[in-house]
């Protein structure tokens, strides 16, 4: 087996991330549900823009995220997602590449728009987002790369592009490449609202192709439909090698074969936003992961990268987070 020339390839949904303080009142003027992520169509992402007020725009979508933060630590990261040819589409080619990625899914010359996701952050550091897939979800084996996804030690999965028949089948499809080039491959089930659409398949899916999963402690309880936490440890154990699931502010729990791992949370001065907290956690513990690392420092490393997201607007980080690399001795 060659060498892996890539940490990591994020597979996922390529969005433009627009954010925004907002105030209970707007959510509830627009029918939101705070803390939520809302599915909306172009036009209402048009009424929702329009009544928000200033606004950071970013490249973002959870694997996108991840894909940076590692980029970030000094990790070599792919990414393969679907935009459109327009003006959004060259946004988020620029930013992820400009941030050290190599991108070579080609846009889509027609067809809907490239995604945003509206985000709207209230003063309690809530985050209640509004996302138009548009382009994303059209996403299918054809765009895969199957020579990226061989050249990386891990290929990541992001949970949120699981619901076109198209996008479930490149998920597969990509994990059999990985694997059969002798590579891992890792999954973000990204929100419970995923969890529970899609459960059996989830299931299926972890069982058969994941090595290395990414949950909070909703999303795991939501899968395995308990919340007794003995019984989904050892569904864990017995569907994947590795299991990092975030519990907030109690930290995390990284689970393997052998052992479970108790991972304190980073301290922060203050919470913003905690847009992106578990994308960059994840970034944090595969660039751990992809160095040899043990477990535990992997977890360190995810909870210093979680907590530098949450201190400030926006899921991308603001720092170099190599240098959080020192904090681990």
């Amino acid at each position: 087996m060659r060498t892996a020339t890539l940490d990591v390839v994020g597979i996922g949904n390529a969005i433009v991330d627009v954010i925004a303080s907002a105030d209970d009142a707007f959510l509830a003027a627009h029918g939101m549900t705070k803390g939520a992520m809302m599915l909306i169509d172009e036009a209402q992402a048009g009424r929702i823009y329009a009544a928000m007020g200033p606004t950071i725009v970013s490249s973002g979508g959870s694997a996108g995220n991840t894909v940076a933060g590692v980029a970030s630590f000094g990790g070599k990261t792919g990414f393969i997602g679907k935009v459109c040819d327009d003006a959004l589409g060259a946004e988020f080619r620029h930013d992820i590449v400009a941030m050290g990625a190599t991108f070579t899914t080609p846009p889509a010359p027609g067809g809907p728009a490239t995604a945003r996701c509206l985000i709207l952050v209230t003063p309690d550091s809530q985050r209640t987002m509004n996302t138009f897939l548009g382009a994303c979800a059209n996403l299918t084996s054809q765009d895969l790369d199957a020579a990226l996804i061989g050249s990386a030690a891990v290929t990541y999965l992001e949970g949120y592009l699981y619901d076109a028949p198209s996008a479930k089948q490149a998920f597969h499809d990509a994990a059999e490449i990985a694997h059969a080039a002798g590579r891992k491959v890792a999954l973000s089930l990204s929100d419970a609202f995923c969890v529970n659409r899609h459960r059996d398949a989830f299931l299926a899916l972890v069982d058969r192709h994941v090595d290395v999963l990414f949950a909070n402690q909703g999303e795991i309880e939501a899968l395995f439909e308990t919340r007794q936490r003995s019984v989904w440890e050892g569904r864990l154990r017995a569907m994947t090698e590795l299991a990092a699931v975030t519990c907030g502010a109690e930290g995390s729990l990284i689970v393997d074969h052998a052992q479970t791992l108790a991972i304190d949370a980073a301290p922060v001065e203050r919470v913003v936003d905690t847009t992106g907290a578990g994308d960059l956690y994840a970034a944090g513990f595969l660039y751990g992961l992809t160095h040899a690392m043990p477990s535990a420092a992997c977890g360190r490393l995810g909870s210093l990268a979680a907590a530098e997201a949450i201190g400030h607007f926006g899921a991308r980080p603001q720092i170099e987070l190599r240098t959080l690399l020192g904090a681990l001795a």
